[in-house]
């Protein structure tokens, strides 16, 4: 989105915020929303998290999707409260997957997580189905198990779901291509039994595209089965008495979604949702994927994101709510302590990895070591790349890590990495040899980067590549820092990760950001460390940075604020008499003796106030800071206000909450700690 479209008018935004929120339950104080956090901001699960499923056990749910390429494959969340979610187990490793194609696009599909006849099951498709099973979603997970088929049911397919019924009796969805939909029954031993129900007549004139990724649930009698279109859009539903292959037994009910009519939505294209299920106070709710985009502002390279949405009933048809740009009342469920969903910072203390990283190849996950030196992370390349990555999920963040490596000809690399999903486009900070040590910083397009040759794609601009360089007069040991501004890049360096020499000008990200050819081989961005030519160990991986400046208009959660186009900043200020607050998500604030001593603002102010600073929670977190502001003079003339803060460290959520009074007085440009 442009600067000089960000402005929307104070009394807009605060009808269509509130509106929204109490249209889905008119029954509670508005004022409530300004004062605790009774409202969530799509997507629940940033970056890229393509085809979910959920499954409900108890006060707990579980998340699994397609993994692709990366590995560990088939990552499993758990949430709460349906909005934050973290990884907890990963189902199956390099070591167990010696059939799976090791390539971009290839690798696991579908991770359809459920619960039947006392165990959890995750159904995948790589070369055929197969399943894991566990007594827990924390695994430890079974090898994996070949699911059979026969020439009844017909090759098994992907993007395939269970639907467990109210008897308890599972069934399999299968969809293997463009024409076929079955449904069969599963026995105890996770393997097919009973007789094939054929539903081929659904997609037999593409009435759906693709008809895929295919969930039910049950309601009042009813089944309703919803298939997805495709890849970028369109989710429907269908409805019987009783499942059977009789076409004339069900209905076609039309699109699940409602219209969007919110022109701000950047999550347009709603689709492969899980199956709908139902809450103790009756609401419904589903999870689905989208890219995202709008305003001529394209972020799809982060891959299919995965928003909450509710479901109502208009009778016995449901639908989804359509997607909008607002805050929307959450769950009624309890928050129990789990962050907002962003990347995960690692300070290599523990001898096993943060379930959060993956590796972009098998080879990949075997090149790296937790005991080469107590709290530091070696990686060990050969010809190829090394490299340790999360799922990037944010617009703005700052990286930072601290590097070792003797760098003495320009093979030698190692530092900060962010790539697509193929590694067509890599942008790289990084300490390395160009005639003498440097320090440098670079986006490349059309690379493989992976097996380090020449690689063309279809919009391959060499005049895209963007270089910075300096001399590295720091040592063989040096901090790097990458600092993202939505799609604009900073590389900066340092002998002791306080004092900053920046590389110049940013590098423009939008070739890694924008829609990717061939769906970017299905996955999303990639954000972490590489080594390149000769072993390199790493101290620590930072990602959001609390000790460099966090822009306001960064928050992942918020309600009663808007942002605004001062000069020489977009900042955020409030847009109700009731106040209003915004969430940083995942701020690193640090351990041991590197710890902050007080938090700052950077404010423009009309008038003089106070603003709170909260850590995780505006009702059962920690209130750290009480911030007065004066006025400064103008609503463009900026200055810093601070605070103290004590006992303050680890990863936490950072609100920001204003006053309550006139709206507009205070404008915040960013957050810091020092």
């Amino acid at each position: 989105m442009k600067r000089t479209s960000l402005r929307i008018s104070l009394g807009s935004l605060l009808l269509i915020s509130t509106s929204t929120v109490l249209a889905q339950n008119a029954a509670v104080d508005s004022s409530i929303y300004y004062n605790e956090v009774a409202t969530y901001v799509n997507p629940v699960l940033p970056g890229d998290h393509p085809d979910p499923t959920l499954l409900k056990s108890g006060d707990d749910f579980y998340h699994c999707g397609s993994s692709f390429h990366f590995t560990p494959y088939l990552p499993v969340y758990h949430s709460k409260d349906l909005v934050h979610w973290e990884v907890i187990s990963r189902v199956v490793p390099p070591a167990k997957a010696g059939w799976v194609q090791d390539k971009p696009s290839a690798g696991i599909w579908q991770g359809a997580i459920t619960y039947f006849y006392g165990s959890y099951w995750i159904y995948f498709s790589a070369s055929g189905q197969w399943f894991c099973k566990a007594p827990s979603p924390a695994g430890p997970w079974s090898e994996p198990v070949a699911v059979k088929s026969n020439l009844v049911t017909g090759l098994l397919g992907y993007d395939n779901s269970i639907f467990v019924d109210e008897d308890g009796k599972p069934y399999m969805l299968i969809k293997n291509g463009q024409k076929v939909n079955r449904i069969q029954a599963l026995g105890r031993d996770g393997q097919l039994t009973d007789t094939v129900i054929n539903l081929d007549w659904i997609n037999a004139r593409l009435q759906y595209s693709w008809a895929e990724g295919p969930v039910m649930c049950k309601r009042n009698g009813y089944y309703f089965y919803f298939p997805a279109g495709d890849v970028a859009g369109g989710q429907y539903v269908l409805r019987t008495r009783e499942l059977t292959s009789d076409s004339t037994k069900w209905e076609r009910l039309g699109n699940f979604f409602q219209p969007i009519t919110d022109a701000h939505a950047a999550f347009r294209s709603p689709n492969h949702i899980s199956a709908p299920f139902q809450l103790a106070d009756g609401s419904w709710w589903t999870i689905g994927q989208s890219y995202e985009r709008n305003d001529n502002n394209d972020w799809s390279g982060m891959g299919r994101q995965t928003s909450l949405y509710k479901v109502i009933w208009e009778g016995d048809r449901p639908w989804g709510l359509a997607p909008v740009s607002t805050p929307l009342q959450r769950p009624d469920l309890p928050n129990t302590g789990i962050l907002w969903r962003s990347v995960h910072s690692d300070y290599f203390s523990s001898n096993t990895l943060h379930a959060g990283w993956h590796f972009l190849s098998k080879k990949a996950a075997g090149r790296y070591s937790l005991k080469t030196k107590k709290g530091w992370l070696q990686l060990m390349p050969d010809s190829s790349r090394a490299h340790l990555v999360q799922k990037e999920t944010d617009h703005f963040y700052t990286a930072v890590t601290k590097v070792a490596l003797d760098a003495t000809d320009s093979m030698a690399k190692a530092g900060i990495y962010l790539t697509n999903g193929n590694e067509q486009v890599t942008i790289r900070l990084y300490s390395g040899y160009d005639n003498g040590k440097k320090i440098i910083f670079r986006l490349d397009t059309g690379v493989a980067a992976s097996r380090l040759r020449p690689m063309p794609v279809a919009n391959f601009d060499a005049a895209q590549a963007q270089i910075r360089t300096i001399p590295n007069q720091f040592g063989n040991t040096v901090w790097l820092k990458m600092e993202r501004r939505e799609h604009e890049l900073t590389g900066y360096c340092s002998a002791d990760g306080k004092n900053w020499v920046s590389l110049g000008a940013p590098i423009s990200a939008v070739p890694i950001d924008k829609v990717q050819p061939g769906y970017n081989s299905w996955v999303g961005t990639s954000i972490g460390l590489f080594a390149e030519g000769k072993n390199a160990s790493f101290d620590e991986f930072v990602c959001k940075d609390g000790f460099s400046a966090l822009p306001a208009i960064g928050y992942s959660n918020y309600f009663g604020v808007e942002k605004v186009h001062r000069r020489l900043a977009t900042a955020v200020t409030n847009n109700s008499t009731h106040g209003g607050w915004f969430m940083i998500s995942g701020v690193e604030l640090g351990n041991g003796q590197h710890v902050p001593a007080q938090v700052a603002i950077e404010v423009a102010a009309n008038a003089a106030g106070k603003i709170e600073i909260w850590l995780d929670d505006l009702k059962n977190g920690r209130l750290i800071a009480t911030i007065p502001v004066s006025a400064t003079g103008s609503d463009s003339a900026w200055a810093p206000f601070s605070s103290a803060v004590k006992n303050v460290s680890g990863r936490h959520d950072v609100f920001v909450k204003f006053p309550a009074g006139k709206p507009g007085e205070i404008y915040i440009n960013n957050i810091s700690f020092q």
